[in-house]
């Protein structure tokens, strides 16, 4: 009896050692530990536009660009982008999107601004001076955000994957899944590249993930919690939190939400 509990429980044992490698290579839950959370402060506080549907945001040459999503059916809002005055938080030119469209995140990279669509799988490249429109390209799936790591273009897409564009063809050229010690890590929305990581907003909480971009693994966590609760206490229509932006001349970062009063300067 003992001897057939021991081989019994040895049996059962080895089966779960087999099953949770099986998991982990299958890119389910792992056994590494939970992302640390990242310590924050914030530096200053600038006006934001509350008509302002946040979806992209980023700064270039030193200047802040801002992209908006709204379509009638879908919200109050308008879809738009364009430079807006840190200090104010006045857009200081509209490039407004065909109505037809729900704009969404953007990003400059070589002279050029691309610019995504949410459902339409269409996106738009215009010349970054004039804001001329070059092309149209097509989206795989559903555009959330945009930010690049000096080689490619990278895409969220509202799952757990983020896509690396080929910036002048605009074609997939790897797909990066992201995941922590729970196994993929969905809702990746605005991005931002900053130091050799992959910063991102989740939609649907105040986390900002920091993303390994060679492994997809979160290796950190900013929990903007208390920022996002005091905002919404102040400004009752505040929506979810959304934006990131890395001024890297300045080294200075910036957070904001979808009709938020306010953009945040922050340092971690």
């Amino acid at each position: 009896m003992k001897k057939i509990f021991i081989v019994a429980a040895w049996a059962v044992l080895f089966g779960s050692c087999s099953n949770n490698v099986n998991d982990t290579d299958a890119g389910g839950k792992n056994d590494d530990s939970a992302p640390p959370i990242i310590n924050y402060s914030i530096v200053n506080v600038f006006p934001h536009d509350t008509a302002a549907f946040t979806e992209g945001l980023l700064v270039h040459d030193g200047q802040l660009y801002e992209s908006t999503g709204g379509q009638h059916e879908s919200n109050n809002f308008k879809s738009w982008f364009g430079p807006v005055d840190i200090k104010t938080g006045i857009s200081q030119k509209k490039i407004m999107l065909d109505t037809s469209y729900f704009g969404e995140g953007i990003n400059i990279f070589k002279g050029k601004l691309y610019q995504l669509t949410w459902q339409d799988h269409i996106g738009f490249v215009y010349d970054v001076k004039t804001f001329e429109k070059i092309k149209d390209f097509h989206i795989n799936g559903e555009g959330w955000a945009l930010t690049n790591d000096g080689t490619s273009l990278i895409m969220s897409d509202g799952t757990s994957n983020l896509q690396y564009l080929d910036p002048e063809s605009l074609k997939v050229l790897k797909i990066l899944g992201v995941q922590d010690n729970n196994g993929p890590v969905g809702n990746i929305n605005e991005l931002e590249y900053i130091k050799g990581f992959i910063y991102a907003n989740q939609y649907g909480t105040a986390y900002v993930l920091k993303i390994d971009p060679g492994s997809g693994k979160v290796v950190g966590k900013l929990d903007f919690d208390s920022l996002n609760r005091e905002v919404r206490i102040k400004y009752p229509q505040a929506l979810e939190m959304n934006g990131i932006a890395y001024d890297s001349t300045a080294n200075k970062i910036y957070v904001t939400g979808k009709a938020w009063p306010n953009l945040y300067e922050v340092r971690f």
